[in-house]
């Protein structure tokens, strides 16, 4: 009944509960445990081993390879079928792994949640009330519990007493300040207007809740809500159906172009051969074959292996967790990165900027009053530590001044005053005390002796100096004659305005150097903050961000914007002030609407609905635990740096997938095209089954080298997107030249054949093709790859060791034994030196359609 108590006094809450300000006695707290349970947040519990094995079989290219598999099956192509299981076992196994190894890193990351309160019981109605300290469980509704500095606020509760208290709220709210909180015993005071109307609950001063931590001061408080009625609970809710990432959409693309491939290739087969060569079901084993052939049956191997290296090696040297192995390639796709202004670009705390009087200009004298109010304040008022704001007021001070006055008396900050006073002795100045109060502008200037001219103008100053991106305190001091009578606030009045204190967020040291990398990677950062559009636009200005007159938006526009306009504003706006957690959301559902692959950054409850929404969700490892649990990449520190090395790994990963399915399709493509074609020509088959498994097993050997490739640095300029069109114009342009290629070999084979004799030779045919596909495709995998050379200096690359061992292979396997049994034997001297000169002409093709492909890339900002 967190909204409910803010509406009553703390003895109608009491009533409410039925509890007292003595606590509960133990038979109503064990009854109550008995009947509402305990005060756990409900966990999300990480899925085992042979669930995420299940899960990641529904992967849709799997489903095809495992279509394929039955085909092969039912026409008894066993060798076929045995490998594409295999494959699809190594595959579902190597993701499960990964993942649950993720899984149980982050098993050691959920320590955020208190796990013991101080709490006020009675051993019966009549007994005194004892501090005792029991397990957070055990906390119940009426229970009155103890909170101090570095507390965490064990359940929803209502305050009762406080002193100097003040809580962050960050996990909640995203507020990096911390809260005055106080025992208010007023119902009229309750929530304060959110940016868009409705009253925010978490700005009651006298209400605390769980998630949050107490920074100083000291409070009693009884307990209204405990386990899954609290509001940090609430966030634990299994989320709805999350949309397809930019991985899952891709490899469904790319897996329905090759399906209609797939399902278009048997059928042409059968039919060119019984139209034009009278051969029925017996060419039904050599046209799935044929498929096959066109299919890559490594993907899921190369796809999994690429991520899992990558996602090893981000957890090993920069403590990245990625929970997810397909974010990691979302994260090498990521074009605009959101991010929270507090605790990302700038630091969670203030730092003076400047003190200035009542004409805006530079007064030193305005920070020495300031610096005696925090340091008297702080020493008299039995506050554990000083706030935030007192602290960047005593480091920007000399420290010497403070102690040149003797300390009378202070009156610590509270929630409804908003000021803190103390009350000195002057040196030299016997007989007179002097009040120094300093708190928020509006309270100070209503109880400073000015004009309404004066205020005015000096909150005209004020609001300047706030649109300007600046927090102000206001500082006023009177001299009044020294009594030995308590200071009471009706005190506070007639006093003389000193001038004002400003501060700004202090910026995150590697902030600017984070956001140049992320402009240079082609990557957007978009900033969603809940802070007053000022505030955001300085620290823009501070880390060197030039804001335009469209580049900033607040929420009462977004409000007014329908989806489609908020899309297109989204992609050219760069600061989103005053957002809530359901702004955030809609801000990024409209990147992703307008064809952005969106990252978020967030670490509180709040942040949970843009989490949900992005294509990959980042939390650092000092996030609420519903947080980090809902993320897909967990950092182990809040460092911009630390998203540059996933987004690296990310495209380092994803060129390997991408320069992998380019270079096997168009090869697949080409070598289907040829045979069709050859299918037609000659009157026998081209090649046979076993020759096209045994083809297809050394192509897919040599290319798990991709998996642990380094593409060329050019290949980390831009995103790496799997874009199935832009597959499919590349494996159509590249896989034509194949079959041009082939073609020319079939015309080399048949001069060759007929010079020495054996044109009607059909072992000698099969093994020229069999020998000129590998070496075809070894050229492809040295002359495609991202970058076309090694980023690692003049070493050979595992893909051209690799590619030398394809070559290999090709040459050698029809002159060794294992030739005749696959129904291949020697070949003619003179057919090699005519492959030669074919090879050399279509690598001069390759290399030249290559460059065009790459100029075009270039124009139109695509990673080659």
């Amino acid at each position: 009944m967190p909204e409910t108590a803010a509406d009553l006094t703390s003895l109608q809450v009491l009533r409410h509960v039925d509890s007292g300000p003595r606590g509960l006695t133990d038979a109503q707290a064990e009854e109550r445990l008995v009947t509402l349970g305990a005060n756990t947040v409900p966990a999300w519990r990480a899925p085992s081993w042979p669930r995420l094995l299940v899960r990641s079989a529904r992967d849709p290219f799997t489903a095809v390879l495992l279509c394929l598999g039955l085909v092969s099956s039912l026409v008894a192509a066993w060798g076929t079928a045995c490998v594409i299981l295999l494959l699809v076992v190594v595959s579902c196994v190597l993701r499960s792994a990964g993942e649950h190894r993720a899984d149980r890193s982050m098993a050691s990351l959920r320590d955020l949640v208190a796990t013991t309160a101080t709490v006020l019981r009675r051993t019966s109605r009549d007994g005194t009330p004892r501090a005792r300290e029991i397990p957070v469980e055990e906390l119940v509704p009426g229970d009155v519990v103890r909170l101090g500095p570095g507390d965490l606020v064990p359940a929803d509760v209502r305050l009762l007493r406080s002193g100097g208290l003040t809580v962050h709220q960050a996990a909640l709210t995203g507020e990096s300040a911390p809260v005055a909180k106080g025992a208010v015993d007023a119902p009229g005071v309750t929530a304060l207007a959110g940016p868009t109307g409705p009253p925010d609950p978490f700005g009651v001063p006298q209400l605390c809740f769980q998630g949050s931590s107490v920074a100083s001061g000291s409070g009693t408080a009884v307990v209204v809500a405990t386990g899954p009625r609290t509001r940090f609970a609430a966030a634990h809710r299994p989320p709805g159906r999350r949309e397809a990432s930019a991985f899952d959409r891709s490899v469904h693309g790319i897996s329905w172009v090759l399906i209609r491939f797939m399902l278009l290739t048997p059928p042409l087969v059968l039919m060119a051969n019984a139209a034009l060569r009278g051969r029925g079901l017996e060419t039904l084993p050599f046209a799935v074959a044929v498929a096959v052939g066109l299919t890559p049956e490594m993907l899921p191997v190369i796809v999994t292996t690429c991520l899992a290296r990558g996602a090893s090696l981000l957890a090993r040297t920069h403590g990245v967790i990625v929970k997810r192995l397909p974010a990691l390639h979302d994260l090498g796709a990521v074009d605009v990165l959101c991010l929270d202004k507090t605790g990302t670009l700038t630091q969670d705390r203030p730092v003076v900027d400047r003190a200035l009087d009542a004409a805006g200009r530079d007064a030193p004298d305005v920070l020495r009053w300031a610096a005696v109010n925090s340091w008297w304040t702080l020493q008299l008022a039995d506050l554990p530590a000083p706030d935030a704001l007192d602290e960047a007021i005593l480091d920007a001070a000399d420290e010497d001044e403070p102690l040149r006055y003797d300390g009378v008396t202070a009156l610590p900050f509270d929630p409804v005053r908003r000021l803190a006073t103390a009350v000195v002795r002057p040196p030299g100045r016997l007989g007179l005390h002097t009040l120094v109060v300093k708190g928020a502008v509006e309270s100070v200037l209503e109880r400073c002796a000015l004009d309404p001219a004066e205020r005015d103008a000096l909150l005209a100053l004020a609001a300047r100096e706030a649109d300007s991106g600046l927090r102000l305190l206001a500082v006023a001091t009177a001299e009044r004659p020294a009594r030995t009578r308590d200071w009471t606030p009706a005190d506070e009045r007639g006093l003389t305005f000193a001038g004002f204190v400003a501060l700004r967020d202090a910026l995150t040291p590697t902030a600017a150097d984070a956001l140049k990398v992320f402009a240079d990677r082609g990557v957007a950062v978009k900033i969603l903050t809940g802070d007053h559009p000022g505030t955001a636009a300085r620290a823009c200005r501070d880390l060197g961000i030039d804001l335009g007159p469209g580049d900033l938006l607040t929420a009462d526009r977004i409000d007014g914007l329908t989806d489609a306009e908020l899309a297109r504003a989204a992609s050219r706006t760069t600061v989103f002030a005053r957002c809530t957690p359901e702004h955030k959301a809609r801000i990024t559902d409209a990147l992703r609407a307008a064809g952005h692959t969106t990252g978020f950054l967030g670490d509180g409850v709040n942040d949970l609905p843009a989490l949900h929404a992005a294509d990959v969700g980042i939390a650092p490892r000092q996030a609420v635990d519903v947080t980090r649990e809902s993320a897909d990449v967990v950092l182990a520190e809040k460092d911009l740096m630390a998203i540059d090395h996933a987004i690296t790994a990310g495209r380092y990963s994803s060129g390997n997938i991408a320069t992998y399915l380019r270079i096997t399709l168009s090869s697949n493509l080409g070598n289907v095209i040829a045979m069709l074609s050859a299918g037609l020509l000659l009157p026998f088959l081209p090649m046979l089954p076993a020759q096209v498994l045994a083809q297809n097993l050394c192509f897919d050997a040599a290319q798990l080298a991709f998996a642990y490739d380094r593409p060329h640095p050019v290949a980390l300029r831009r995103p790496t997107v799997l874009r199935p069109r832009d597959f499919l114009r590349f494996i159509t342009g590249f896989g034509t030249l194949n079959a041009v290629a082939d073609l020319a070999t079939f015309a080399v084979l048949f001069f060759a054949l007929h010079t020495s004799g054996a044109a009607d030779n059909e072992e000698v045919f099969h093994s020229g093709w069999f020998t000129e596909n590998l070496l075809t495709q070894a050229l492809v995998m040295l002359l495609l790859r991202a970058g076309s050379r090694s980023a690692q200096g003049r070493a050979p690359s595992p893909v051209a060791w690799a590619a030398a061992g394809l070559a290999a292979v090709g040459l050698l396997l029809p002159l060794s034994p294992l030739g005749p049994l696959l129904g291949m034997e020697a070949l003619p001297g003179l057919y090699y030196l005519l492959l030669a000169a074919v090879l050399a002409l279509y690598a001069t093709g390759l290399m030249a359609v290559r460059a065009r492909y790459v100029r075009r890339s270039v124009r139109a900002g695509i990673a080659p």
